[in-house]
Order: C-alpha cells, then structure tokens, then sequence
C-alpha cells in the first residue's frame, strides 16, 4: 500500500475545506475556511493564503493535490474559466498554484470531482455507467460512461440544472428560461418557491425569514402536516423524477447516483422513487441510490481524486 498522501481542496460558496487522503480514499485530517461571495481573483488570493496557512505546520508534503471549484473548468489544461455567468476569466490556476507550492495540481468542477469521487470509491467499483447528480444549493451532474466522465466540447457538460423541469409554473431563470429543475429543487428554489407560494398559504407554518434561507430541512419535516410544504416537497420531487427520467434516455445508465445536502437525509428520495416511471427506469438496474461517501466529504475526495489525475 502506498503511503503517498493527496491534498484537495472543495472550494465553494460558503468554505473552502482542504484535506488529505490516502491511496485508499481515508480522509485523514482536514481544515476548513469560511468563505464568501467573491470575483475569481479574489478567489485565488483567498485559496493562496490557506494554503498558506494549511502548509505552515505541514510536512511531508503530499503527492499532488486537486482543486474542485465551481464553474466551468478545462481540466486538461488547467484552466477556470468562470465562476458563473458574471464571474469570468481565463485563470490557468492548476499551473500557477503548482509553480507556488511545488507540487503538481490539478482541478475540475466540484460536481464532476465528486463524481470522480464516486467513480473510484464509490458506486464506480460495482457500475462504469452511471449518473451522479448533486442536488445542493444548485443542481448538476457527472455523467460516466464506460468509466470515462463527460466534459463536453466546452467543458460544460453536466449543467442539468438548467434544464426545464416538466413543470409549468412560469418562474424565470437565470439562465434566460423558465421553470428549470433548479429553481424548483434546488436549496435556492426551495427558497425562492417557499417565498413564492407562502402566500397562497396563509396558515402555513413555514417560518420565511428575511436574512437567511428557508430551512430545507423544516420543509421537508413539516410536509405531512403543512400544506406548503406538501406542496413544496411533491413539485420538488416531480421535479427530479422528471429530471432522472430525461437524463437516463441520454446516457442509459445502470446507476444513479444522488448527493448534495438537499437529498443527502434520504427524506426526498422515496417522493422521487414514487413518481418514476417503470418502463422509463427499467434498464437503471443498480436503482436510484443515495452516495455511500459521506456528505461532508465528498467534494474533498473528489477534489483529491483529481489530485490523482487518472
């Protein structure tokens, strides 16, 4: 077994936890940073000084270590080309981080690492066709075929969120559409639904609050007895049924897999099961199953996994 340890980092919204693994996929310590809304170069000086501080008391280095970031990422060449639709640029991170710390790097989408993730220490030893699809604040997903992972021919592939969710509520996108699986199924469309409809609601119990999110998790608790949040619950289940469905026409998987904190209780995914179609489903034969890999890790195995570079 080797000793060789490799670094990631799982750099999102709120955090940025960085970590190591072993060749077996233990995670063996880690240290997390709080983050914010920032552009990308402040983005790099904020990852540049934790590593800093990461690296401070931190020997022997590791192996390699692997960025998963959120955006659209070339991973052959190292690049992150945006953040989102607003926060752009041609950022050849992976070569610049490697040259400061003088260890390869590596990076990928966060969405895609985890499915890398899943790939190696995960669903990936019993299936080479499966879908892995994070269902968080926002919504994409890994494809893997024939154990390859799907980039697309702009590095863009796995933007499923942004895809229209067979439900015809007239909410605006971002994107310029309306009604995507994301603002209805993501924590941000739990949120903005839960606001949307609260008013047709009246007796709802559902606290909205005015500075944080809607808790998620009240949502789903509270949807036996609430009828907003019954509503809320099947329009988002629906949501990703139809989502699952039109995803395994395209790739015909034997697996999918979900993750992300808004299904990662298990309470959405019998709702989900109960309103997939048989005959559509008949060939996923491994089923609709959550990730074995623990939530709060995922995104840093995976980031590590694109430290192995494989």
């Amino acid at each position: 077994m080797s000793n060789e340890t490799f670094l990631g980092l799982d750099f999102g919204g709120t955090k940025l936890l960085i970590g190591e693994i072993d060749s077996e996929g233990s995670v063996l310590r880690t240290k997390k940073y709080h983050s914010g809304y920032m552009e990308q170069d402040q983005a790099l000086n904020f990852i540049t000084q934790s590593l800093d501080d990461y690296f401070e008391n931190e020997k022997p280095k590791p192996a390699a270590m692997g960025l998963g970031v959120v955006g659209r990422v070339d991973n052959k060449q190292g690049i992150w080309f945006e953040m989102d639709g607003l926060r752009k640029g041609e950022l050849p991170i992976a070569g610049m981080l490697s040259r400061r710390y003088g260890i390869p790097c590596f990076i990928d989408n966060d969405v895609r690492s985890a499915a890398r993730a899943e790939l190696r220490f995960g669903y990936g030893k019993r299936s080479q066709h499966f879908i892995y699809i994070n269902v968080g604040t926002g919504i994409a997903a890994g494809t893997v075929s024939d154990g390859q992972i799907l980039t697309g021919g702009h590095c863009n592939a796995g933007e499923v969120g942004h895809t229209h969710s067979g439900i015809n509520a007239g909410i605006d996108c971002i994107c310029g559409r309306k009604d995507c699986v994301e603002m209805l199924a993501s924590g941000k469309g739990l949120d903005f639904c839960a606001r949307l409809y609260a008013p047709r609601f009246p007796d709802t119990a559902l606290k909205i609050p005015n500075d944080e999110k809607v808790s998620v998790l009240d949502i789903f608790t509270m949807a036996d007895t609430d009828e907003l949040c019954k509503f809320l619950v099947n329009q988002a289940a629906e949501t990703l049924a139809n989502l699952l469905m039109n995803m395994v026409r395209v790739s015909d998987p034997d697996t999918i897999v979900l993750g992300g904190g808004v299904v990662s209780d298990g309470i959405l995914l019998p709702k989900i099961k109960e309103k997939l179609n048989s005959h559509t489903m008949r060939y996923v034969t491994n089923g609709v199953v959550l990730t074995e890999l623990k939530a709060e890790h995922i995104g840093l195995i995976g980031a590590c996994t694109v430290a192995m570079n494989l």
